[in-house]
């Protein structure tokens, strides 16, 4: 049996000469047996006939907000809450920056805002267009949102150019969601902490010690295990970040302490603990109750030593519990991981170092390498930290 039998698709059209192949698309869904529905924007009926895509999908096609006949309003939330999977194909440069910013001027996007399932997404459009700095950005916010990139494959365009831009070919696209059903599942029911973002610190109170952590490793790395049907409880510090999964229990901690506590409570029930926040290593002893006024002399504030999270996790882990550590360093980076892994007794530890540029705190970009506890190291090259979520993922589940 298809992953897609029984799942209702919404199919989105936009205006591209590649809006052809969405009939060979809408005939293989509906030969996999999924329930079709097809939202066409204004231009996209300039490439491809509604007549076609209804034979084929053997249901009405959408593309206005009411019937011109009988006045009815076609409802984006319903359509939003009837799908089980969204897909737009072709995906104009147009059609992504609208989605990017949200311009609900057409039933396509303002049903993608509504939309409550995965998204996939397969940009169509020419060489220059697909490598222009706004596209690119526009992907990688579209990434960001949490929203499946079909990738284009290098092959001859329509324009008679030879690049990257044209449309994935429909079998190529079935197969893809097809493995993305059939793996969506891999997680489900186990449990899963994970620790994201900075701690801060209180000197008094407007002021603290903390670091420039944006928490974007970490949230990346929950959404993706949520995604594949985990239950994670994320502990983060202050960030300007939202979750997008119902899977993730989001608790918003301040200062190292609370990060100990909250962390120490849910390792309990978790089969696996991802430690990526960024917890301050020492605290003030004294914490002033008024704001410290600038005073002529220096001013001394003496600090203490934060309770370490992941040492202790790995002092309470049992044999079937897994612990993944965080390693940023800036010297003699391998061989302080590696003595990391070992002294907090991790599973494997995820290394990068701030001597790679485009790694580290406040980028989109990360590096890494892990070391596992036969001191095997796996290095990665530089990626999105949404791809970088993937990589350990997928690391883990062969770990495990």
């Amino acid at each position: 049996m298809s992953a897609l039998d029984g799942k209702n698709v919404i199919l989105g059209i936009t205006g591209g000469i590649a809006a052809y192949k969405s009939a060979f698309l809408t005939r293989l869904l509906v030969k996999e047996g999924a329930n079709v529905k097809v939202i066409m924007t204004s231009n996209a009926k300039e490439f491809i006939t509604p007549l076609t895509l209804a034979t084929l999908s053997k249901n009405v096609v959408y593309s206005e907000f009411f019937n011109a006949d009988n006045g009815d309003w076609n409802s984006h939330v319903d359509l939003g809450l009837w799908a089980d999977l969204m897909m737009i194909a072709p995906a104009t440069a147009s059609t992504m920056g609208k989605m990017v910013n949200g311009i609900s001027d057409n039933l396509l996007v303002t049903t993608y805002l509504s939309a409550r399932c995965p998204v996939f997404i397969a940009p169509a459009m020419d060489l220059d267009m697909y490598k222009h700095k706004s596209t690119v950005n526009n992907i990688e916010t579209l990434k960001s949102y949490g929203n499946h990139i079909i990738e284009p494959p290098t092959g001859e365009l329509a324009s008679g150019l030879d690049g990257k831009g044209r449309m994935e070919e429909p079998d190529n696209i079935i197969k893809y969601i097809d493995n993305y059903f059939s793996a969506s599942r891999e997680y489900s029911g186990k449990n899963i902490l994970i620790t994201a973002g900075p701690t801060f610190e209180k000197i008094d109170p407007v002021r603290f010690i903390g670091n420039y952590s944006s928490g974007k490793m970490g949230y990346a790395i929950a959404e993706e295990l949520a995604e594949k049907g985990a239950n994670v409880t994320l502990v983060s510090g202050p960030t300007s970040l939202n979750i997008a999964n119902k899977n993730i229990t989001k608790i918003n901690i301040e200062s190292a302490e609370e990060m100990y506590k909250h962390s120490v409570k849910h390792f309990k029930k978790a089969d696996i603990a991802i430690m990526v926040a960024a917890v301050a290593d020492f605290t003030p002893i004294n914490k002033a109750e008024n704001k410290i006024k600038r005073e002529k002399d220096n001013l001394k504030i003496e600090l203490q030593p934060t309770k370490d999270i992941a040492a202790e996790l790995g002092k309470l882990k049992k044999k079937n519990q897994v612990i993944v550590g965080f390693a940023l360093e800036t010297q003699d980076e391998t061989k302080n991981a590696a003595n990391k892994l070992k002294r907090k007794n991790l599973d494997f530890v995820v290394l990068n170092s701030l001597n790679d540029k485009g790694s580290g705190f406040k980028t989109d970009t990360n590096k890494i390498t892990i070391i596992d506890k036969n001191n095997k190291i796996t290095k990665f090259g530089l990626k999105s930290k949404i791809d970088v979520a993937k990589d350990i993922v997928n690391y883990l589940s062969k770990k495990i």
